[in-house]
């Protein structure tokens, strides 16, 4: 069954019958975790989905941040975006090489500048490559084309808010790492890090999110996870990760069953786990 939302999430076969639309722009938003062995632009010049333009998380962030791929100004999103030859009046989608991964932050970040005709591709690259759908390794002719945003603060969230918000429990914190990692149990990836999670935050591991194919789960099965989690939906809610990637297959994920109160954590836990005046809980929540 085909549950197809252009602001939100398409099938590899919605892809395949719109990949000749004049308005449509494909992203390859791919990117790796430290210590991956994966080059995610080498592979992307090896193999990509035809007219797909490679968009770098880590290049369309806010270097003046000593935080990993922060969302950047809106100014330097739209010049960028100019350069991909995407502007207004596209609908983009997204997608990975991982399946659902990395394409959910630049949804994310396309939704955060107040671009809505944005989707992620379900089961990303790899579905795509199964499906023996169309690939080449030609890049493909850009024209610049006006973008205009309009950043929604509402969207996103900062330490000071978050620390107010695991004080006050008026808001669901949800992390998306691993349960290893929340717990406290596994190190972090980056160096300096200390152990453990918000308190009050709720564990909702991304991955339990994704079937096994890799594409997203039925709204039915998405909202029954993050209520077994503990997660109560009523509350407004704000995501979290490690660097803030992850994060957004949770908020993607609350957008498919229609809850529209949800922040992201930008900072996520590389900002709250290197300042020692934050709290950290550890075990379960």
């Amino acid at each position: 069954m085909r549950d197809d939302n252009p602001r939100q999430l398409v099938s590899t076969l919605w892809l395949a019958d719109h990949l000749k639309d004049p308005d449509l722009r494909i992203l390859d938003a791919s990117w790796y975790l430290p210590g991956s062995d994966r080059d995610a632009r080498a592979e992307y010049d090896a193999a990509h989905i035809p007219g797909a333009r490679f968009f770098d998380i880590d290049d369309v962030s806010d270097h003046r941040s000593e935080l990993p791929h922060m969302a950047p100004p809106m100014e330097k999103f739209m010049s960028r975006l100019r350069k991909l030859g995407v502007g207004d009046g596209h609908q983009v989608v997204v997608y990975d090489g991982s399946g659902i991964f990395s394409a959910a932050r630049v949804w994310w970040l396309f939704r955060l500048m107040g671009k809505k005709d944005v989707a992620v591709l379900d089961g990303g690259f790899p579905k795509w490559q199964a499906e023996a759908q169309p690939i080449e390794d030609m890049p493909p002719i850009i024209r610049d084309r006006h973008m205009s945003a309009s950043l929604q603060n509402q969207l996103v969230r900062n330490v000071t808010q978050v620390a107010m918000a695991s004080k006050l429990g008026d808001h669901e914190i949800i992390d998306a790492r691993t349960p290893a990692r929340f717990r406290g149990d596994a190190p972090e990836p980056r160096e300096g890090l200390r152990a453990g999670h918000i308190p009050g935050a709720k564990n909702v591991h991304y991955a339990t999110l994704l079937k096994a194919d890799g594409t997203m789960k039925a709204p039915d099965a998405l909202r029954a996870t993050f209520e077994g989690a503990g997660v109560d939906l009523s509350k407004p809610a704000i995501t979290s990760c490690g660097s803030g990637v992850t994060a957004a297959i949770l908020s993607l994920a609350l957008e498919r069953i229609g809850k529209t109160d949800h922040a992201l954590y930008d900072g996520s836990w590389t900002e709250w786990g290197q300042f020692p005046t934050l709290n950290v809980a550890t075990g379960e929540a």
